[in-house]
Formats: structure tokens, C-alpha cells, sequence
């Protein structure tokens, strides 16, 4: 289901929210020839370590927030935890990937400058792809990713992580499929982006039985 983002009302900011269309679409997040999504000297470097579930994961996470929130105040119209550390019992990279909603990402003077005085680095701004920035975090070692009401990614975040809670057969597969992603891409000295490429596929099909379940295929 569509979250509500009725938060973003309560600030007198009117959205448009993304269709079933839009969140369905598996939309490639490919930079125009010629672009980086990386800012100069924030590219990634190689290695890309998946450890076990750590149960301190959620308590970081609220540490997290709170600065987010604290920094931005009602600019936040909707903040989560998402990724894998947000699915109990699954491995992942020990780094809390946040979703941040603000009125427009593309406006980096409105929220920018106060997320760095909290210790955030931008790091990825991707216009093309759902206007879509990246900061991260050194302790918690965290990514937070920010993107506009309109955006289906947040989404489909949310449904992904909220499908692996509820079926473990595909988070067994899933963390094989991260486990296996990560040895190959350490072997062939890649970074955490061709990481992603390699386990594009089991996602996909994860995200599709995710979408019909939920009446959206």
C-alpha cells in the first residue's frame, strides 16, 4: 500500500504522491553519459564487508534519527529505516540506510548545511534519478538517502523491507545472493555499486512477488 505521508499536509506542503505504476517500474538509475552520481573525491572504494545480523542495528538506527530530526525539524516529512539492517536476522553491510523526505531535495541550501553541522557528508546527488542525494555517516556508520514526496523509491524501500520481515524464504535467498555478491565482487576487487549490480536480479524478482501480493501487478 501507498504510505500517507500526512505529515507533509501539516507543514502546508501539497504533494503528488507516486502511482502503482511508478512504484512497480523498476526504474534504472543509470547517470547520463558523461555524469557521476559521486561528488568529486567521494567515490566509493573497493571492499564491500557483509557481517551478521547485529541487534544493536535499530537502536542505532533511533540514534540516527533523532539527529536527522533534531537537525531538520519539520522539514522531515517522513524518516525510516530501510535496507537490510532494517530486517531482523538478515546479514548486511553494518551501515543504517535512513529514507528522508523533505519538500524538495533538489533546494540542498534548505537542509543540507544543517544535516553537515550533524555530521553528515553528501556525498551522491543523482537529479536524474528521482532527484535523489546521499549523505553518510561515520558514527553510526550510516547512508541517508534523501529523496522528494513524489519519489517511488521510498516506496518500494519500504514494501522490500517490509515483505523480508514477513517471508523468510526470500530473505534466506536474499542474503545468499549478498553473501555470494560480495564474495564475487571482492574477488574482482569492486566496490559497493557493482555489489548492487550483482544481486539487481534476485531484487527484482523479490520486488515482483512483493508487488502482486500487494495487488499492484
Amino acid at each position: 500500500m501507498v504510505p500517507n505521508w500526512s505529515s507533509s499536509a501539516e507543514v502546508g506542503i501539497l504533494v503528488r504522491m507516486p502511482t502503482a505504476h511508478e512504484i512497480v517500474e523498476h526504474k534504472p538509475a543509470e547517470p547520463p553519459h558523461g555524469q557521476s552520481p559521486f561528488l568529486p573525491g567521494k567515490e566509493p572504494r573497493p571492499g564491500v564487508e557483509v557481517v551478521r545480523y547485529d541487534s544493536r542495528w535499530p537502536e542505532a538506527y533511533q540514534v540516527l534519527q533523532q539527529r536527522v530530526r533534531a537537525s531538520l525539524g519539520r522539514r522531515v516529512l517522513a524518516l525510516d529505516h530501510v535496507g537490510s539492517t532494517a530486517v531482523p536476522g538478515l546479514a548486511a553491510k553494518p551501515v543504517i540506510d535512513l529514507t528522508l523526505i523533505v519538500a524538495d531535495p533538489a533546494e540542498e541550501d534548505a537542509w543540507v548545511p544543517d544535516l553537515e553541522a550533524a555530521g553528515f557528508d553528501l556525498v551522491i546527488r543523482e537529479p536524474w534519478w528521482y532527484e535523489h542525494r546521499a549523505l553518510v555517516h561515520t558514527e553510526p556508520r550510516s547512508n541517508l538517502h534523501v529523496y522528494g514526496p513524489d519519489a517511488a523509491e521510498p516506496v518500494r524501500q519500504r514494501m522490500f523491507r517490509d515483505w523480508l520481515i514477513e517471508h523468510p524464504d526470500d530473505r534466506a535467498l536474499y542474503e545468499q545472493a549478498k553473501l555470494s555478491s560480495a564474495e564475487a565482487a571482492n574477488d574482482a576487487g569492486e566496490h559497493v555499486m557493482q555489489y548492487n549490480a550483482r544481486k539487481e536480479r534476485v531484487i527484482r524478482d523479490i520486488y515482483d512477488r512483493a508487488f502482486r501480493a500487494a495487488g499492484l501487478l
